[in-house]
């Protein structure tokens, strides 16, 4: 099974960047360029533990929906998010903000999936998927960086 991991840092506190990365409307601003919107479940606001949001977006060309569940939580040091129904056939993000001891956090992204489709799937995870999402929650992690380091400046 696929394992991407992802480590960012932002000049913020990990309260801070533990509640932005967990805001619905700070997710779908980051995902701008496929499309991404929630249109079920929590649709506006923060996210907490037990909460359900179902996404629709654009990625490789197809549109899909895929709804995640905040399945542990523990602010503000991890809470992972995973798919309750979907394109993969396992999904499951765990987010870690960890002090850097000078007001900074450094935040942890594990991502591990499986595809559908058998053998054509696990040629889509050696060949794209893997890739594809880290390049995804890069992506994410710039976006959530700036908007921590801007409130931290304002």
């Amino acid at each position: 099974m696929p394992r991407s991991e992802t480590v960012t840092h932002v000049m913020a506190p990990p309260e801070r960047v533990f509640d932005i990365s967990l805001d619905v409307d700070v997710h779908a601003a980051s995902m701008a360029g496929s499309s991404e919107e929630p249109v079920g479940g929590v649709t506006a606001g923060a996210l907490k533990m037990g909460d359900t949001v179902t996404w629709r977006a654009r990625h490789f060309g197809i549109r899909w929906r895929m709804t995640s569940m905040i399945s542990a939580y523990d602010r503000p040091e991890y809470f992972v998010d995973e798919q309750v129904s979907g394109p993969f056939k396992y999904w499951r993000h765990a987010h870690y903000f960890e002090s850097d001891g000078r007001g900074g956090t450094t935040v942890g992204d594990i991502i591990e999936l499986a595809a559908p489709l058998g053998p054509l799937g696990r040629i889509a995870e050696m060949f794209s998927l893997r890739r594809c999402m880290s390049d995804l929650i890069r992506a994410r992690n710039d976006y959530i960086k700036q908007v921590a380091e801007n409130r931290s400046r304002g």
